[in-house]
C-alpha cells in the first residue's frame, strides 16, 4: 500500500502524511483495517518509533483510532476535528484584543450570513429561530447557559442559509462566545434586552424573507453587541476608561 520514505529527519511527519493522505484520497476507506505497525514499518522502511509517532498524530488528529486487541482503524471525520483544534487556538489568545477582534470578524460575516438566511431558509429553520428567540424571553438561568442559547440562535441563522461550510467556519468562534457573554450578562444590565429586542427584529426580517433588512438589523445587532463587550472589559479591567 505504501512506499518507502527514505531515511531522512521527520520521518514520523513524512508518515502521518502518506497515510493522511491516502485516507482524503478515498484509497483508504472509512472503517477500513491499517497494516500493523510491523508492516507499516515495512512499507514505509522506516523503525517502530517512526510509525508509532505518526499514528499518535494521526489519532489525536481524529483521523484514526487504535484499539488495543484489534488493530488501528480509520475513523469518520466529523466537525468536531475541525472545530476543535481550532477552538483550542484561539481560546489560548483570549484577552482584550481577541474579545474585540472575535466581534469584529462576526461584524464581517454575519451580515451577510443573515442575508443568506433570509433568501434560503425554510419552514423548519423558522421553527428553530422562532423557539431560541422564545426560549430566550423566557429564560431562567446562568449567563453561561443564556450565552450558548444566544450562539444557538446565531448558528441556526448560519445554517438556515443552506451552506454547510457557514456553521463549521462559525462553530469555533461561537465556542468561544459563552465565555465572553457571560461575563457581558454579568457587567451590562441592559445587554439581555437589547439581545431579545434585536434577535426578535433579525427574526422578523428572516421569516419575510427581506434580504436587506436582514442584513441591516444583523449589522445593527453587531455594533450594539461591541459596545456591551466594550462596556464589560472596563468593568473587568481589560481595558481603561477614558472617563
Amino acid at each position: 500500500m505504501f512506499t518507502p520514505v527514505g531515511n531522512r529527519e521527520l520521518l514520523s511527519i513524512r508518515v502521518a502524511d502518506e497515510i493522511e493522505d491516502a485516507i482524503e484520497n478515498g484509497k483508504i476507506q472509512i472503517g477500513t483495517k491499517l497494516p500493523s505497525e510491523f508492516e507499516l514499518c515495512s512499507q514505509f522502511g522506516v523503525s517502530r518509533t517512526a510509525v508509532r509517532e505518526a499514528l499518535r498524530m494521526l489519532s489525536a488528529k481524529g483521523m484514526i483510532s487504535i484499539e488495543k486487541g484489534r488493530g488501528i482503524f480509520v475513523r469518520g471525520l466529523t466537525s468536531k476535528h475541525v472545530t476543535d483544534p481550532m477552538h483550542s487556538y484561539l481560546k489560548t489568545k483570549v484577552g482584550a484584543s481577541y474579545i474585540i477582534d472575535i466581534i469584529e470578524a462576526r461584524e464581517f460575516l454575519e451580515p451577510e450570513i443573515a442575508r443568506g438566511a433570509a433568501k434560503n431558509r425554510n419552514e423548519e429553520d423558522l421553527d428553530k429561530l422562532r423557539a431560541d428567540v422564545d426560549a430566550m424571553k423566557v429564560f431562567v438561568g446562568t449567563p453561561a447557559e443564556w450565552a450558548k442559547l444566544d450562539m444557538n440562535f446565531h448558528l441556526n441563522i448560519a445554517q438556515a442559509t443552506q451552506n454547510n461550510l457557514l456553521p463549521l467556519m462559525l462553530k469555533p468562534v461561537f465556542r468561544l462566545m459563552p465565555e465572553i457573554k457571560s461575563k457581558i450578562m454579568s457587567d451590562v444590565p441592559e445587554a439581555r434586552e437589547s439581545a431579545i429586542e434585536w434577535h426578535s427584529r433579525i427574526l422578523k426580517a428572516i421569516e419575510i424573507g427581506d434580504p436587506d433588512l436582514c442584513y441591516n438589523e444583523m449589522k445593527q445587532h453587531l455594533v450594539i453587541a461591541k459596545e456591551h463587550a466594550q462596556k464589560m472589559m472596563k468593568v473587568e479591567g481589560m481595558i481603561k476608561s477614558n472617563s
